[in-house]
């Protein structure tokens, strides 16, 4: 479900399509009735109470773009603001980080969708902060999964631990670029 802000519309959402799959099944037309049912991470009210959505979703999709955008107040596309777009802002980070945890305590897995998924200077940092699955083009795909598999999971921890503490977004995009230039540096551009 798209743009969930807290649990009362999660909720109202998934009673909507239990209705929808009560009046499939009353006309007999077939459907999957255990259709995982996920929840787009995409306003920082929705990554504040990533707790209390997890108990009812199967899956955390974090969409990074609008995530952003919202958490920052700036419009990614108006030229006039558009340099204080940071996807490595501290304030950023850590709602990942708190929708990646919320997720892993109900067993949950958690993916990022969104530019961040596919920017490689940033994989390691998403890695490290405990993503399972970044949904990029099928153009980026061989770049990204090369990426992925040039990495060490705990060089990815000890990343994320260190951007953590970081107070801003040009020492956390160093923190992960430090990375990407260790373990791939002939992708970087």
């Amino acid at each position: 479900f798209p743009l969930v802000s807290g649990l009362i519309e999660l909720l109202q959402a998934k009673e909507i399509l239990k209705r929808c799959m009560d009046e499939l099944d009353a006309e007999d037309i077939p459907f999957n009735p255990d259709i995982p049912v996920g929840v787009m991470i995409e306003v920082p009210s929705a990554a504040v109470c990533a707790d209390l959505l997890a108990p009812h979703a199967d899956f955390f999709s974090i969409g990074t773009n609008d995530l952003i955008q919202y958490t920052v107040a700036v419009d990614r596309v108006n030229p006039h603001v558009a340099n204080l777009y940071k996807p490595t802002h501290p304030a950023v980070i850590r709602l990942i980080k708190k929708t990646v945890d919320a997720g892993d305590d109900q067993g949950i897995w958690t993916g990022v969708c969104g530019e961040m998924a596919g920017d490689i200077r940033l994989t390691p940092l998403l890695i490290g902060l405990g993503v399972s699955e970044l949904s990029v083009s099928p153009k980026i795909l061989p770049r990204v999964g090369q990426v992925i598999r040039s990495l060490a999971f705990s060089q990815c921890k000890d990343a994320a631990v260190e951007a953590l503490r970081q107070t801003n977004s040009a020492s956390i995009m160093d923190v992960t670029l430090s990375v990407a230039r260790q373990c791939y540096p002939d992708l970087l551009d």
